[in-house]
């Protein structure tokens, strides 16, 4: 037969070279991809790269390239992002990173594990008791604690407890409303509250609450308005001065740190408020803390108890994951998010200069700031890399994602908010949009 004929009648085809789905899948590259993602997942990528190679769009003999090269990673559709926006605590990213200590306790608590059993008696156990005594350590000021599946849990929780049907007394210039639009009226109402504002935007007094508490009053709140500044002609009450008008006296410090830290004078901390007569605080544990989402509870041991043992509270429970990542970040060593903060600016600079001295790019001062509700206003100083306006998108889109910011007409890549530990596959990202040399760093 003559290769002309063979065109002819299709022997000679190339799509006929494709290969068939089950050679794809058996593979020794693919197979273990099926294990990974799961048979079905693969099994659509193969369909469609084949699509691709009957099209023409690809070489038969590259199936199996372009099937790795589109699955993903990891069964979830979340990817690892390195966040070099500057914002230490990035909501949109997830607040505060893990550390390795928390990331090997989920790994271990993933399976079955002894979350609400004493192995010693075989008989049922006191749910997360290892996190609770680990936060109980931390706050020793605390008679009790409790812990909700995050912050407004907390907040929704003492609200329905004390305050169904009743009336919360709150300053109206800590009416304040969070991300996404939620607004704190709002969730304290859904709870059967009714508010009585005191006071005016700027300003109130001690007189206002005491004027305001009766009878009818559930609870006094006291909110720190954390993603926000009022300067100028202002006052407020603090938390001393509140205890003694015939009501519990609730906090809500929002950003979860619960002790003094210098670093950050005027944001305010558990152990403060509790030691200032407060009966309840509440916080977050994906902030300051450093530590998984969770709403922390921390106050008098009757109150507490109180409020753990609320029908609502198991509706607002939080799971084995949560428990085990919050010993952890509390036992272990220090989270990323707080050596972020505390990172000396002397050690941003030499990695900056590091950077830039391999890419071939600018080192560049910048100011970093705390995000995620806490300490409004406050910036950190900082160094990071300038590259030109355009990478931001392009490092947004690359396969090692990094999320950086733009301003004054340029890409500025904050090193406060990434991990050392980071800086390696910082590197390789920029050079795969065109940020420096094809050369490898060392890490």
């Amino acid at each position: 037969m003559t290769r002309t004929a063979a065109r002819t009648d299709g022997t000679d085809d190339p799509r006929r070279r494709v290969p068939r789905t089950d050679a794809v899948l058996t593979d020794p590259r693919v197979a273990p991809a099926s294990q990974r993602l799961g048979r079905p997942r693969v099994k659509e990528a193969v369909v469609a790269a084949q699509a691709r190679a009957r099209a023409g769009e690809i070489a038969p003999v590259a199936v199996v390239d372009e099937v790795l090269a589109t699955l993903p990673e990891l069964a979830a559709s979340l990817r690892p992002v390195i966040n070099a926006s500057g914002v230490l605590l990035h909501t949109n990213l997830g607040r505060a990173p893990l550390s390795a200590a928390a990331r090997d306790a989920l790994a271990a608590a993933a399976g079955t594990t002894d979350v609400e059993r004493d192995l010693a008696t075989g008989e049922r156990g006191r749910r997360g008791a290892g996190a609770l005594d680990a936060l109980a350590a931390a706050v020793p000021d605390a008679g009790g604690v409790h812990v909700a599946n995050n912050g407004a849990a907390a907040l929704v929780l003492a609200a329905t407890a004390l305050a169904a049907g009743r009336e919360i007394v709150i300053a109206r210039g800590e009416m304040v409303e969070i991300g996404d639009g939620f607004r704190l009226p709002d969730l304290l109402v859904s709870t059967g509250a009714r508010l009585r504002e005191v006071g005016t935007t700027n300003r109130v007094h001690r007189r206002d609450y005491a004027d305001a508490v009766g009878p009818d009053t559930g609870m006094i709140l006291k909110v720190h308005p954390s993603n926000f500044l009022v300067t100028g002609f202002t006052s407020s009450v603090p938390t001393a001065e509140l205890t003694g008008l015939g009501a519990p006296v609730v906090v809500d410090i929002g950003s979860g740190l619960l002790a003094p830290d210098p670093v950050l004078p005027d944001e305010p901390d558990a152990a403060t408020a509790l030691r200032a007569g407060a009966d309840l605080v509440t916080a977050s544990g994906d902030k300051l803390l450093g530590g998984p989402q969770a709403g922390l509870l921390l106050g008098t041991a009757e109150l507490v108890h109180r409020l753990r043992r609320h029908p609502l509270a198991r509706a607002l429970r939080v799971d084995k994951l949560t428990l085990a990542a919050l010993e952890a970040t509390l036992r272990g060593p220090e989270p990323p998010a707080r050596a972020m903060l505390h990172a000396p600016t002397s050690a941003l600079r030499a990695r900056a200069e590091a950077l830039a001295a391999e890419l071939g790019v600018e080192a560049v001062e910048c100011a970093a700031a705390v995000g995620g509700g806490g300490a409004p206003g406050v910036e950190l100083a900082s160094a990071g890399l300038a590259l030109p306006v355009d990478a931001a998108a392009a490092l947004r889109a690359g396969r090692d994602p990094v999320v950086a910011r733009v301003e004054h007409g340029r890409c500025v890549v904050d090193l406060r908010s990434v991990d050392p530990a980071d800086d390696a596959r910082l590197a390789a990202a920029i050079r795969a949009v065109g940020g420096g040399p094809a050369r490898t760093m060392t890490p």
